[in-house]
């Protein structure tokens, strides 16, 4: 790689675009990154902040633009090529190998051989030793993977990435699963590297880190580059004003609806966080939710809106504790099956890997969670599965060729909405939403969206939670801010504003605070 002089160009994207089948992740993104200096990218969910990072990385090739690397044009064919140029990425998701050991992951495909052409493990472990060390984390390179804990996995992961040499390092939100000691070590790390002349882009939600660490900032917004400045002297409400700046004309608009009496309440629920004894993933959360109201939960990336449901869906039992009350009576939830029969349906985030099986038809997905409707002594009906199909196939507007029809073949949006149909089959007295629109483009978006007012407008309480702005303003009619396990803030949607919600969800300090609702 030609050598590059401290606070030079190294790494640079120009006009940059890319397309996931109908949606614009990055419409002409740029970001120049200069030697030596550590240059945060921050922007809301779904701002093309990753999908830019892992062109720059080498993940994805199919774009139009220019990647620039030391002042020379470079088209990466797989990050494996990136980090010989001297790019290299730490991935918001783990990707270590659980079976092998510390050591073995840090330099996978990089093994130190002996005289005999076999792997040198006494030189690895002792290289890896190093590497652990210069991060704080005392522990044998020789333990496996399985045996540690999220923080320390990210630790190693960090540690990879170190062990390439690399001239560019791009951290993708690094801090989301280590405590504040280890945080502290690894800034310490990354002044180190910058004053070796090493690049760092920082991904981050958290912009304290970002005051504490970044001479650069860019802000994205829609897969827009909207903003690059030095961070001295950018205040926080600056950047969260051009995070949150855009146009909601494109967003559906919801339906008033007259809201009954109170459906459902949590009191207290905490859920006990695997890694660290006596901290929490949930943290004192209680809420209400009446019929006809579609109550919105808004977090970024680990404010806890996912485990959150899982707990009050009885799927943490032995580690969760809180109150749950339903039509005024007081609900036992021990498991999925005690919140189904209670009435109780929860659309999961992750619509292919929990909501759907995707070998099977659309019929049979759809009386999946309510068996008793399609079965007549002991058997399954196929008469009546087709028909309880078709029923929700008309209600939910499901585009496909036939009840039959294998779900894996339907678009996002109408996958979506066979997991909707597949629990509304179930007549649930509260319907949870988890992400209920990740994936899909605008105009299912809007079908999911009028979908939710429908069911708002027959009767049903709805808890919806998202990471998305704009969507939240547009479907909530009462708005619930998390942060990092703890309910923050609280606003009816007439009174709460983009940035009011945004400097809530970010991590800031211990301290909560309440808006009053009154």
């Amino acid at each position: 790689m030609v050598p590059v002089e401290q606070n030079e160009v190294i790494l640079a994207a120009e006009g940059v675009s890319k397309r996931f089948g109908g949606v614009q992740a990055l419409d002409k993104a740029a970001i120049r990154v200069l030697a030596g200096q550590v240059h945060a990218v921050v922007g809301e969910n779904g701002a093309g902040k990753s999908t830019l990072m892992k062109i720059l990385a080498g993940v994805h090739r199919d774009y139009e633009g220019r990647v620039m690397l030391a002042g020379r044009e470079v088209i990466f064919a797989n990050p494996r090529g990136a980090q010989e140029a001297g790019v290299a990425i730490i991935h918001q998701e783990l990707n270590l190998i659980p079976q092998l050991s510390i050591a073995e992951n840090v330099f996978l495909g990089r093994e130190f051989l002996n005289g005999l052409g076999l792997i040198d493990f006494k030189k690895t472990y002792e290289e890896t030793r190093v590497l652990l060390d210069n991060l704080d984390l005392r522990i044998d390179p020789r333990r496996s993977v399985t045996e540690l804990r999220v923080g320390q996995q990210q630790i190693v992961e960090i540690a990879k990435t170190l062990a390439l040499d690399a001239r560019v390092i791009i951290m993708d939100e690094p801090t989301s699963a280590i405590s504040e000691r280890e945080v502290d070590v690894l800034f310490d790390l990354i002044r180190s590297l910058t004053q070796r002349g090493v690049a760092v882009v920082y991904i981050s939600h958290k912009l304290e880190e970002v005051s504490r660490i970044a001479d650069w900032i860019t802000v994205m917004r829609d897969g827009r580059t909207v903003a690059t400045q030095a961070c001295h002297g950018v205040s926080h409400d600056d950047v969260v004003r051009l995070m949150v700046g855009r146009d909601m004309d494109e967003f559906f608009s919801k339906t008033e609806v007259a809201q009954g009496a109170e459906v459902f309440r949590v009191e207290g629920i905490r859920l006990d966080h695997p890694d660290r004894p006596g901290d929490y993933l949930v943290n004192d959360i209680s809420f209400s939710v009446h019929r006809g109201e579609v109550l919105g939960l808004f977090g970024l990336m680990g404010a806890g809106r996912t485990e959150l449901f899982e707990t009050i869906f009885g799927l943490h039992p032995k580690s969760s504790t809180g109150r749950l009350f339903l039509d005024g009576a007081e609900l036992h939830v021990a498991s999925p099956l005690d919140a189904i029969e209670a009435g109780l349906a929860l659309v999961p985030e992750d619509r292919k890997l929990q909501g759907l099986v995707l070998g099977m038809s659309v019929s049979a997905n759809i009386s999946l969670a309510n068996i008793v409707l399609v079965e007549r002594f002991g058997f399954l009906n196929g008469r009546l599965e087709q028909a309880l199909a078709a029923d929700y196939g008309n209600r939910l507007r499901i585009k496909t060729a036939s009840p039959g029809q294998s779900v894996r073949n339907l678009s996002g949006g109408n996958q979506q909405k066979v997991v909707l149909a597949k629990w509304l089959a179930t007549r649930p007295k509260v319907l949870l939403l988890d992400e209920p629109t990740r994936g899909i483009d605008v105009n299912a978006k809007n079908e999911i969206y009028k979908l939710i007012s429908e069911l708002a407008a027959a009767g049903l309480a709805i808890v919806m939670s998202s990471s998305e702005l704009p969507e939240i303003m547009t479907i909530a009619d009462r708005i619930i801010v998390l942060s990092e396990g703890r309910q923050t803030a609280e606003w009816p949607r007439a009174t709460a504003t983009d940035e009011s919600i945004l400097k809530a969800a970010l991590p800031r300090s211990l301290s909560v605070s309440r808006a009053d609702v009154n």
